[in-house]
C-alpha cells in the first residue's frame, strides 16, 4: 500500500501516544502484570504475551481493571493497578529504551517549528516519568492524559484536547500509535495515523484504521512520507 501524509501538507503539527510508541515500554508493563498477577494467583497460571497484547496493551487502567477483575468492588480493582503501576515505576528508569530512530524524527519536527504533543493513556505519574527519562520534557509543549479528560482512548475525546490545547487543524496534523485503542482515537479526532508494528500485530492496526504501518522511526517508508509531504508544501506555496 502507498504510504503517504501529502494530503495533510502543510503538516501543522505532530502528536505522539508514549507507551510502545516513544519507547518500547510493553515488555515493562507485560512483566509486571505478570508478577502482580501470579502474587495474587490469577487463572493459576502467568498471563502470556498474547493475553497482554489482547487484553491489557493501550487501554485505561479502569477498562483493564474492569475486564481483569470484574468481581471486585472498584477501589480493591485500583488500588492493584495502582501497585502495578508503581512497580512499573520502579522498573522504567533500568529498561526504558527509546523506539530507534526516535531522536532523528524530534530533530526534524523541531527543525521545522511544528508543535507537538503526547497523548497517553499513561497515568500522569508514568508519562511524565518516560517522557523525563527519554530527554524529551522540554521537547513537547503539551501532556495529554486520558484519564483527565472526559473519555480516555480509544475515544477521539484526548486527541480533540491536543488540537485544541495546541491551536492546529486535524487536516494538517498527523499521529504516532502503536495500539488498536490509540489509532482509533486518532482517527476518530480526524487525523492520519501512522502504526508501529513495536508490540501489536499489523493486520490489528490496519483494520483500526492506520494509514500505513513502519516498524521504528528508521524506516523508509516513514521518511518517503515526509520527503513527499513536504514537497507537496513546497508546491502549494509555489502555486
Amino acid at each position: 500500500d502507498r504510504c503517504s501524509l501529502a494530503g495533510i501538507a502543510p503538516v501543522e503539527a505532530v502528536l505522539f501516544d508514549i507507551d510502545g510508541t516513544l519507547c518500547d515500554s510493553d515488555p515493562i508493563h507485560c512483566h509486571a502484570f505478570r508478577e502482580m498477577l501470579q502474587e495474587i494467583g490469577y487463572n493459576g497460571v502467568p498471563i502470556t504475551e498474547e493475553f497482554f497484547v489482547k487484553h491489557i496493551a493501550g487501554k485505561h487502567n479502569e477498562d483493564i481493571a474492569r475486564f481483569l477483575f470484574p468481581d471486585w468492588d472498584e477501589q480493591k480493582a485500583m488500588q492493584f493497578m495502582d501497585g502495578k503501576e508503581a512497580m512499573y515505576r520502579r522498573l522504567v528508569p533500568e529498561k526504558l529504551k527509546p523506539v530507534n530512530g526516535l531522536n532523528q524524527l524530534c530533530k526534524w519536527v523541531k527543525d521545522r517549528g511544528l508543535k507537538r504533543a503526547a497523548v497517553t493513556n499513561a497515568p500522569r505519574e508514568n508519562a511524565e516519568l518516560m517522557v523525563s527519562i527519554l530527554g524529551l520534557s522540554d521537547f513537547f509543549e503539551l501532556l495529554v492524559i486520558g484519564s483527565e479528560c472526559e473519555r480516555a482512548k480509544p475515544f477521539p475525546d484526548p486527541y480533540l484536547k491536543a488540537i485544541k490545547a495546541l491551536g492546529v487543524s486535524p487536516m494538517h496534523t498527523f499521529v504516532f500509535e502503536d495500539s488498536v485503542s490509540g489509532i482509533r482515537a486518532g482517527v476518530a479526532a480526524g487525523m492520519p495515523v501512522v502504526g508501529l508494528t513495536t508490540g501489536n500485530p499489523a493486520e490489528s492496526l490496519l483494520a483500526a484504521g492506520a494509514t500505513f504501518l513502519i516498524r521504528d522511526y528508521e524506516d523508509p517508508k516513514l521518511w518517503m512520507a515526509l520527503e513527499e509531504e513536504e514537497r507537496a508544501a513546497a508546491g502549494r506555496v509555489a502555486a
